[in-house]
């Protein structure tokens, strides 16, 4: 399996101008992988350079070349697949299960938007007064800056590469230092597709804050996609508004998993599975606040701990583990922070809470006796703990999962009456009913309130790397 651990600059792969490399680590063991070229300002200025020589010409390409080319990108990823989910399996940690999950719902994006490209709306209709004829268009929004996180470090690139070269863009890759590979590799499967020199480009600078901020003030930026902390977004966007780049975001959540009574316990079990366990809990999507009726309490906290409990811990590259390791030491032992927070508050561990001796790994865990705005329940977990909080009310269960600054994704559990009026109430850009995940190209994902601006997929998605221009003609 080739690793590629340069940066990727109009078309060239090159060492950091200073020729210093950052090591990635393999959280499952500590090992290091490889060493990654370390991105200066002037690399960062070159990949914005190179990315705007070659924005008209790729912006002047037809749909259907750009489409053939993401197609192609798309069969490449089927064919080796396996490679792609054991890149992620190394640098990220994740199961292999995990994994392979990824790789497909990624590679999804370059079909999806393989045939959005061909399919970019237009308008053109006669003025309510009739003196002239309406034309409204879109066109290529230009350099697009892309940041990506470590959780789902393929997912979370394709949503945003394949959208911005079906729409016309040229653009800057910048990955998350802890998964590098995942992202350069993708950079290799686009240039065998076809994708022109210059129009992709790859940069890990080090230090990240202040380069990402010379790159957003390059006028040639005109776009920044950015997906990460609440934190960090909102510092990124005091950044983008100083030259007014256009700017998506898809940020933290806090996401409620509600069980009303009469639920089917069956469903709510499998589905909070899932909505938990995906990815390890490491997911702005995973379940981080059970609020759970007092009438299925007791049944509920007895099969999902019975479920955590089974779980096989360990290395994804033996594909009988469940769980993986979490990206690095510090993010195990953040996670454990939280839970002996929690346990100090009068939380009780119903099982798990136990750190491993070797590797960043965390077992699956379970909590019970959780307060409504307690530490752990108004903060991101990211990792394998579910926190429970016991309710009696229906109406206040609602109050206390839209009492957050976060509104990305909402999980409902019960009669399928009661669920949909819940769900409608509930301040999420999605909610998932009776389901444990929403995910899909062809769907819009994103948030409310502080967990983001703008959609990814669906056709809403090319519209982000689009501008809309109307012109007016005499009628």
């Amino acid at each position: 399996m080739q690793l590629f651990s340069d940066l990727y600059i109009d078309g060239q792969w090159q060492a950091g101008g200073d020729n210093t490399r950052f090591d990635v680590i393999n959280p499952a063991d500590g090992s290091v992988i490889t060493e990654f070229a370390i991105a200066t300002e002037a690399d960062c200025m070159a990949a914005v350079e190179a990315a705007e020589r070659s924005f008209p010409a790729w912006a002047a390409t037809a749909p259907r070349v750009r489409s053939e080319i993401l197609r192609t990108a798309y069969d490449i990823l089927t064919a080796e697949v396996e490679t792609f989910a054991e890149i992620m399996v190394r640098e990220n940690g994740k199961s292999w299960s995990d994994a392979m999950a990824e790789a497909g719902y990624a590679k999804e994006f370059f079909r999806w938007f393989a045939e959005e490209a061909v399919r970019i709306p237009g308008e053109y209709r006669l003025s309510p007064a009739g003196d002239k004829h309406i034309i409204v268009t879109r066109q290529p929004i230009g350099v697009s800056l892309l940041i990506t996180p470590w959780n789902f470090p393929a997912a979370m690139a394709t949503r945003k590469l394949a959208p911005a070269l079906a729409a016309g863009c040229t653009m800057i890759l910048k990955p998350a230092r802890e998964t590098p590979l995942t992202s350069s590799y993708m950079i290799d499967v686009l240039e065998r597709a076809g994708v022109p020199a210059g129009v992709v480009n790859l940069v890990t600078p080090v230090p990240t804050g202040p380069n990402v901020a010379k790159m957003l003030a390059h006028p040639a930026v005109t776009k920044l996609s950015f997906t990460g902390s609440t934190e960090v977004g909102r510092e990124l966007l005091k950044t983008a508004a100083d030259t007014v780049v256009s700017a998506s975001m898809e940020l933290g959540g806090n996401a409620p998993l509600i069980v009303l009574p009469g639920a089917n316990l069956d469903l709510a079990v499998e589905g909070g599975m899932l909505a938990k366990m995906r990815n390890g809990g490491s997911a702005c999507t995973s379940a981080n606040r059970f609020y759970i009726h007092s009438s299925v309490h007791d049944e509920f906290v007895k099969r999902f701990s019975a479920k955590l409990s089974a779980m096989k811990v360990g290395s994804g590259l033996d594909h009988d583990n469940d769980l993986g390791a979490l990206v690095s030491l510090s993010e195990r032992d953040k996670v454990a922070d939280l839970v002996s927070g929690a346990v100090a508050a009068g939380a009780t561990v119903v099982t798990g809470g136990t750190s491993s001796e070797q590797g960043a790994f965390y077992a699956p865990t379970l909590l019970t006796g959780v307060k409504h705005g307690s530490a752990i329940n108004a903060t991101e977990i990211f990792g394998p703990v579910t926190a429970v909080v016991k309710f009696d009310d229906v109406d206040e269960a609602v109050r206390q999962a839209n009492d957050t600054i976060y509104g990305l994704i909402a999980y409902v559990f019960g009669e399928e009456r009661e669920a949909m009026n819940v769900a409608h109430r509930l301040q999420s850009g999605m909610v998932a009913v009776n389901r444990g995940v929403v995910s899909d190209p062809a769907a819009p994902f994103g948030g409310m309130k502080q967990s983001g601006l703008g959609r990814e997929g669906s056709t809403e998605g090319i519209l982000e790397f689009l501008e809309e221009k109307y012109i007016a003609v005499s009628a």
